[in-house]
């Protein structure tokens, strides 16, 4: 990040990292991004107060910004060394964004909400992020003109595996999707072998709906 980080912030910052340390989470680099990425700006000023604790809050638009936990869990479950092409399906907040960035070569982020997409394109130009490109569209179809991607993250969920994300995906890869009914599911990661998915179940989860061609109706 670009911006400095304001002085109020940083020991919040530096508890919410050893809470994520105490419930297991190990990778240095999510870590290190979690304790770079000032997630007040990311959340309404109404509940900036709020921002380091170790759950999701409301950013407007029906949407929400995930528990810290399940974010850094997530990108511990890609496994990215810092070379890798990622697609981020659910821009929401950009916090995420903004943590990949952080541990990829270059993200793909795409939201179907102008308003939150307005926002995150703003707040991103604003903390100097330079590796991250924004789309507005129906993120269950991908971004097929850089594909295929070594990483693919789902944030919200999905009755199946999008069959456009699963072609862009790239051999050896990883993709990480919430899959079950509109209500609850299971954060699974799929990994692309031979050409097919194998899939590990790792935790019940509750994100919203993936809306789209390639996920859940709108309604």
């Amino acid at each position: 990040m670009a911006r400095p980080v304001e002085a109020g912030f940083k020991g919040a910052r530096r508890r919410l990292v050893e809470t994520l340390q105490d419930k297991g989470i190990k990778d240095l680099g999510v870590l290190r991004a979690i304790d770079l990425v000032p997630r007040h700006l990311f959340v309404p000023e109404s509940t900036r107060h709020r921002a380091y604790e170790d759950a999701a809050l409301p950013i407007g638009a029906g949407q929400t910004i995930s528990q810290p936990y399940v974010h850094a869990r997530a990108l511990e479950l890609l496994q990215l060394r810092g070379a890798e092409k990622v697609l981020e399906i659910g821009t929401g907040s950009a916090y995420q964004t903004a943590l990949l960035a952080e541990l990829a070569a270059q993200v793909f982020s795409i939201e179907r909400v102008p308003s939150l997409l307005d926002k995150s394109r703003a707040l991103l130009a604003e903390l100097g992020v330079r590796n991250v490109s924004l789309l507005l569209g129906d993120g269950t179809l991908g971004w097929r003109d850089f594909a295929p991607f070594d990483a693919i993250v789902v944030g919200a969920g999905a009755p199946r595996v999008p069959p456009a994300l699963e072609e862009q995906l790239a051999e050896g890869g990883r993709l990480l999707l919430p899959i079950g009914d509109r209500d609850e599911q299971v954060l699974a990661v799929f990994t692309k072998v031979g050409g097919q998915l194998e899939r590990r179940d790792i935790t019940p989860v509750r994100f919203v709906p993936l809306i789209g061609a390639g996920g859940w109706p709108p309604g």
